[in-house]
């Protein structure tokens, strides 16, 4: 309490604050109930009736039908209705009217049709987009977009073929029990059915043909020579199908298109494989686009790009106003709570939020030390960054290979290039003999950081993937 006692007719009066109010008299009703709709939408507060604005005890007149007729009037103009505890104090003779005003369960509780809120000392008009913006935070587990129905669908259009084959045996041992209910009752209890059709998470999920239903909800991956977009592509892919297939497919075509290094130790017959990325950090990154995206957008989809030395993960849809790159570790959160509680259930990814610091802990634990992944988030998207390590690698491999000066400048060359041919290299050491210049790319090759593609005075370089 705000309101300390001295004595039972000497009270200490504190000063204004978010939850303290002043007013001399009850001439000011519109302003008192106007104060109630803040204290509701905020935590609570007290309003002191019978104090003047430098906090002076001016006392009011309290007759029979005072009490009630305050009363009254607070009910009739707040919405919902506020059933105020109104008491009373003296104060060196003085009376003075206390109303106790409880935070409301929504915040959204109006005063005169229209909503407030305190900031500081005052009491302000609640902007059109912040009440909004309430009233759909408490509408939004019957708003969120996965688990609407999909108006359009049928129960014909689930692929219960898959459900059966792949997805029932999936839950079965991972879960490590025997599913007994129908696939119908089985993907209702995950909220993929409802009403007998079924959700957008269904549909995701499940579906024959997702896309038919929301045409950008697929990956797509491009894959480039260099560092930058404007570079040669490789490769362009699309994965579409359910979120499952779209998953594993993706997750695949990447790991067989990273480099993995194989590295000798001192007294050990085998060579230990290392990635260039971490294997969990690919898998989790796919599956947490494919999983929090916003699906509401239909105007563009998952985006992963492959360059020399980092993939880029792009996903339609921004982090929510609570969380930042920062401290995502610490804050979780999902945008379709019932597509990640069904990949939860089968492996697919971590159930309690924890996919992001295992990312973490992987890069730490990696023996040539990744850069740090990075987050970036803008208005309508979020961009996941991680970066190789088959430099890293290599500069410290080549380091034992003892290479000459003009090998060092032909390796500079390819990695900017992609590529050296012979006249290349004879462009670059012009007062070298042929015979040498061969010599310098056969003995690369030979040490397996070049790779060589045709017949010898034709031949193109390159470094291996």
């Amino acid at each position: 309490m705000q309101i300390k006692k001295k004595n039972k007719q000497n009270l200490q009066i504190t000063s204004e604050s978010t939850t303290i109010e002043w007013k001399p008299s009850l001439s000011q009703i519109n302003e008192i109930i106007n104060t109630i709709s803040a204290f509701s939408n905020a935590e609570g507060g007290r309003i002191l009736i019978g104090v003047s604005n430098t906090g002076k005890i001016a006392g009011v007149q309290i007759g029979q039908d005072t009490i009630e007729n305050l009363t009254n009037s607070i009910s009739q103009h707040t919405d919902p209705k506020i059933p105020p505890r109104i008491t009373t104090k003296k104060i060196k003779d003085k009376e003075i009217i206390i109303i106790d005003v409880k935070e409301s369960s929504d915040h959204l509780v109006l005063a005169f049709g229209r909503p407030y809120k305190r900031v500081g000392r005052s009491t302000i008009r609640m902007s059109k987009d912040e009440y909004e913006r309430l009233i759909l935070e408490k509408h939004k587990e019957k708003l969120r977009f996965d688990k609407q129905i999909c108006e359009e669908s049928k129960l014909k259009d689930i692929d219960w073929d898959f459900v059966k084959k792949e997805f029932v045996p999936l839950y079965e041992r991972v879960s490590k029990r025997r599913i007994v209910s129908s696939p119908q009752s089985l993907l209702g209890s995950l909220e993929c059915i409802k009403d007998n059709k079924p959700t957008n998470a269904g549909i995701l999920l499940f579906g024959k043909r997702p896309q038919r239903f929301f045409i950008n909800s697929y990956i797509a991956l491009a894959r480039y020579r260099d560092n930058i977009v404007g570079t040669e592509r490789l490769d362009y892919r699309e994965f579409d199908g359910n979120l499952f297939k779209q998953i594993d497919e993706c997750e695949g075509y990447i790991k067989e298109h990273i480099a993995i290094m194989s590295k000798q130790h001192p007294f050990k017959v085998q060579r230990d494989d290392i990635p260039e990325y971490g294997l969990f950090s690919i898998r989790e990154l796919v599956t947490n686009a494919a999983c929090h995206r916003d699906y509401e957008n239909q105007h563009t989809k998952i985006m992963i790009k492959i360059f020399n030395d980092r993939i880029e993960f792009y996903n339609p849809g921004s982090l929510p106003n609570h969380i930042t790159p920062k401290n995502i570790t610490e804050k979780q959160f999902s945008r379709n709570p019932i597509i990640a509680k069904a990949l939860a259930k089968v492996g697919y990814i971590e159930e309690f939020g924890e996919g992001w610091d295992k990312i973490i802990e992987e890069h730490k634990r990696h023996v040539l030390k990744p850069k740090r992944p990075r987050i970036k988030a803008d208005p309508i998207s979020t961009l996941v960054v991680i970066f190789s390590v088959k430099d890293k690698f290599q500069n410290e491999e080549i380091k034992k290979l003892e290479l000459n000066e003009r090998q060092k400048k032909i390796l500079e060359f390819v990695r900017e290039q992609g590529k050296i041919t012979n006249r290349d290299h004879r462009k670059l050491f012009p007062e070298i003999s042929d015979r040498t210049a061969l010599n310098d790319l056969k003995d690369m090759v030979r040490k397996r950081i070049l790779t060589r593609e045709g017949k010898t005075k034709s031949a193109v370089y390159r470094i291996p993937k």
